[in-house]
């Protein structure tokens, strides 16, 4: 299993994009999912559809999604997924190269 600290944005993105698009799209859907679309707006998930993906940010990447937190800012997109997720994910371990100058 591997180390959620060691995850970067590409292997976040990669996670979400693939479970947005196994559990919500069809497969002839998954081309037209960009990562700036409005998962709420295209209407590829609904109210049901966010506490499922609730439920899987909170087991795959081990942290509480907090109910303030629960709003498009920080769900909407697989960008806006990306940069929530990696915002909570706790700081790289002493020593890791991050890539801050």
């Amino acid at each position: 299993m591997s180390d959620i600290r060691q995850l970067n944005g590409i292997d976040i993105k990669k996670k979400m994009k693939e479970f947005v698009i196994n559990n919500f799209l069809l497969a002839s859907d998954c081309k037209t999912l960009d990562d700036e679309d409005s998962l709420l707006q295209k209407g590829i998930i609904d109210s049901t559809g966010v506490l499922e993906l609730v439920a899987f940010i909170e087991q795959t990447f081990k942290f509480r999604v907090e109910d303030e937190e629960l709003m498009p800012d920080n769900l909407d997109s697989l960008n806006k997924l990306c940069v929530y997720i990696n915002s909570k994910l706790p700081a790289c371990p002493a020593g890791r190269q991050t890539h801050n100058s």
